[in-house]
């Protein structure tokens, strides 16, 4: 037994990774993980291209498509569905043990498609067909425009894992994408039981954003109280908005509407923390983990932040603590002169745009290593 262990069986939280790649499923490390008390996995287009670009045990997978006449975008897809198929087979005992609650692999769509809602709907089914496990979610960004892709994936029973959420108020419309879905879902005969989603919240990059404006208010601040005000408002506010958002969750599963769901078979949709390995050096490595700890939430995390976890991680309730004062510093923001919506939309944008980058890139290089097969492009 491992603290990840007693996340989940004294808190109720699920451990995830944030990582895939080819030995997790040729040399056992997803097994291994699995021991060390891990319960899912979740990808994005940065992993799936750092694990492409520096596991050679993808060439030989690689040159044979290639020979096989295989386009270098359907030749990606095809490399990234192998280990996801791969990872959902070695999750498949923990699906079954919790009854559907974890065992989950996540799959995202392309990043292209990011602002185009029938473009994301039509992808996320085609992914949904192809790998066929009851244990995948497949990611749509939690864009405008990808809110009724979510909901029309729902109320199409595909389990969702709602990706790059990084406001309250977007947060909030998710929620009602994923209740309306299972609505539509459940007035066509459908079982709702059968339906997990997840919602990721982005936490860490919040304050790297939002830290970075506090340290020029506090070097440029009109008086000394501002300035001082500033500087103490460092690292506080990722956490406390992803406390309001926990707080949000609640509220919102405890309503009428929602417990009739619940009540018909169907599964809270899982605030889900990701982005929680520490991005500035000073402070604690475990900040994003140790402070979000409570029932009915995943958090996914590097493999150095899961093995700083089970070194040194702090198991206890956290997540619902002190919501006022969460309350009190996003306002405490504001007054200094930050602007979270416009930080947020900003992340947003940010946040879409480094996945495709990622995307756009690793297809590139594959092209180029396609060509020099002399396969096509």
């Amino acid at each position: 037994m491992t603290r990840l262990h007693d996340l989940f069986d004294h808190e109720g939280q699920s451990p995830w990774i944030d990582d895939l790649k080819r030995t997790y499923i040729t040399e056992h490390g997803l097994e291994d993980l699995v021991e060390l008390g891990i319960r899912g996995v979740t990808s994005n287009p940065t992993i799936m291209t750092k694990a492409i670009e520096t596991g050679g045990d993808y060439d030989v997978q690689f040159a044979g498509l290639i020979a096989n006449g295989v386009s270098v975008e359907d030749a990606y897809w095809d490399l990234v569905l192998h280990d996801v198929s791969g990872a959902l087979e070695i999750l498949r005992p923990v699906f079954d043990q919790s009854s559907g609650k974890d065992g989950f692999c996540s799959i995202e769509v392309s990043p292209a498609l990011a602002h185009d809602t029938e473009g994301t709907l039509d992808a996320a089914r085609a992914l949904h067909d192809r790998l066929d496990r009851p244990n995948v979610l497949i990611k749509i960004p939690a864009t405008l425009e990808g809110l009724p892709a979510i909901e029309d994936a729902v109320a199409s029973g595909i389990s969702v894992n709602v990706t790059l959420i990084f406001s309250l108020e977007r947060y909030d419309a998710v929620i009602e994408s994923y209740l309306r879905g299972l609505e539509r879902y459940a007035s066509q005969g459908g079982d709702i039981s059968a339906i997990a989603s997840v919602a990721s919240f982005f936490v860490s990059r919040v304050d790297t954003e939002i830290d970075r404006r506090l340290d020029v208010i506090a070097e440029q601040g009109a008086t000394p109280a501002l300035s001082v005000k500033a500087h103490g408002l460092r690292g506080k506010a990722a956490i406390s908005q992803a406390r309001l958002a926990y707080a949000l969750f609640e509220e919102r599963f405890a309503t009428e509407r929602a417990l009739s769901l619940l009540g018909q078979g169907a599964r809270v949709q899982r605030p889900l923390w990701a982005s929680t390995s520490t991005k500035d050096p000073a402070y604690p490595d475990l900040l994003y983990v140790d402070a979000l700890i409570g029932p009915d939430t995943v958090n996914t995390m590097p493999a150095a932040t899961v093995a700083a976890f089970v070194d040194h991680g702090r198991v206890g309730r956290t997540v619902d603590m002190d919501v006022d004062c969460a309350r009190q510093i996003l306002s405490d923001l504001h007054e200094v002169g930050i602007d979270i919506t416009e930080v947020t939309e900003k992340l947003e944008v940010e946040g879409v745009a480094s996945f495709a980058k990622s995307f756009d890139e690793l297809h590139e290089r594959l092209a180029q290593k396609a060509a020099s097969l002399g396969g096509a492009r």
